[in-house]
């Protein structure tokens, strides 16, 4: 109040006091008396709104730029007319000790994990993205098959931000310490079947190696008779190198006749039959079979038996060849052992199998 009292007085005094100035002027004189009567009223207008938001927030919080400012203007004011801040001198004081403070605050080096490379993030994204039935084990068996050795708690995090949902989950039955053991010499099989577009029901014949994880698949038939289930077996020993084998683990269904078990035990294998409806003791060949399913048959309308064929065999060479396994550490079946080289990430390419329906991702020839 003591400026707007100063600007009042002053005002009186022009008003009293004559002034001789020549005719010429006398308007621009009415004129400054005029503007200087509007600035005493904004003036007074303004100072009423300072105290009223003074009453509103007796505590104003300055931004650090706006205590810069403040502190440095304190500089050029003598102690003594500090008393026009609206803050105290032991809060400007503080606040230049703060800035000195920052000044001499050195940023530390960042300590722990080195951060995911972006464009190894796009790629983790992209393959969840595109393989909806992928877990954070699956990417990243994916990503060490290519080189690239990423946490699961990372991929995990990376796709919670990205706002990716998580995949089913597929709680697997616990195995038995004694398929630990013999895994490596241990074949099982077990028959699955599918329906066709016209309804028509064909069964197939599957093996898998549950040391290697690594599966085959007889062809297709309608009748899975003595013959068929007999030169099924034969045909595994004719056309591919089975590793030594010493356990064969089946079910007791009619489908197998005497002759099927005739060819392993002339092979020195020996049959074990699992309990009656117990399919977890033949848990490795009922995944595989749920995977069968889950990832190509039941996403397909099968035409016939030429059909199914030719997707099974697509189907056994990716998951043979490529498609990483929890049980093998992450491995393919076909590459147990291998060390794979770094592969850039602007050369890895995604490749689509079995119709499209499995992603495969590869690097690009240079």
């Amino acid at each position: 109040m003591g400026f707007s009292l100063l600007l009042f007085i002053f005002r009186r005094l022009l008003r009293s006091v004559p002034l001789r100035v020549p005719r010429g002027r006398d308007a621009r004189i009415r004129d400054l008396k005029e503007r200087i009567g509007e600035l005493e009223g904004k003036v007074l207008v303004l100072e009423k709104e300072v105290q009223v938001l003074h009453r509103r927030n007796p505590r104003p919080r300055p931004s650090r730029w706006e205590k810069v400012l403040l502190v440095g203007l304190s500089k050029e004011l003598p102690r003594a007319d500090w008393g026009v801040f609206i803050f105290r001198p032991a809060t400007i004081l503080r606040w230049h000790r703060e800035i000195v403070a920052r000044k001499w605050t050195f940023r530390r080096k960042s300590v722990g994990r080195p951060p995911t490379d972006p464009k190894l993030r796009e790629l983790i994204i992209s393959m969840a993205k595109n393989s909806s039935d992928w877990g954070c084990y699956r990417v990243k068996g994916e990503l060490q098959g290519l080189g690239y050795r990423v946490g699961v708690t990372t991929i995990r995090r990376i796709l919670r931000r990205a706002g990716v949902p998580p995949a089913p989950r597929r709680d697997g039955p616990s195995w038995s310490e004694f398929l630990r053991a013999q895994a490596d010499v241990i074949l099982a099989c077990d028959f699955f079947s599918v329906e066709t577009v016209f309804l028509r029901t064909l069964y197939v014949l599957v093996f898998i190696e549950i040391g290697s994880r690594r599966v085959r698949f007889s062809v297709s038939t309608e009748a899975p008779d003595t013959a068929f289930v007999t030169q099924a077996a034969r045909n595994l020993y004719i056309e591919e190198e089975l590793p030594q084998v010493r356990f064969l683990i089946r079910d007791r269904d009619s489908k197998y006749a005497s002759s099927f078990d005739e060819v392993f035990r002339s092979q020195g294998v020996r049959i074990v039959k699992t309990p009656i409806r117990a399919p977890d003791a033949n848990a490795h060949a009922e995944r595989v079979i749920g995977t069968v399913k889950r990832g190509v048959t039941d996403l397909l309308l099968i035409l016939g038996r030429r059909h199914l064929d030719l997707v099974l065999r697509g189907f056994a060479s990716h998951y043979n060849s490529h498609r990483p396994h929890m049980g093998i550490d992450l491995q393919a079946p076909d590459r147990i052992g291998e060390v794979p080289a770094v592969v850039p990430i602007e050369k890895i390419r995604r490749c689509r199998v079995v119709g499209g329906l499995i992603s495969e991702y590869h690097a690009v020839a240079a």
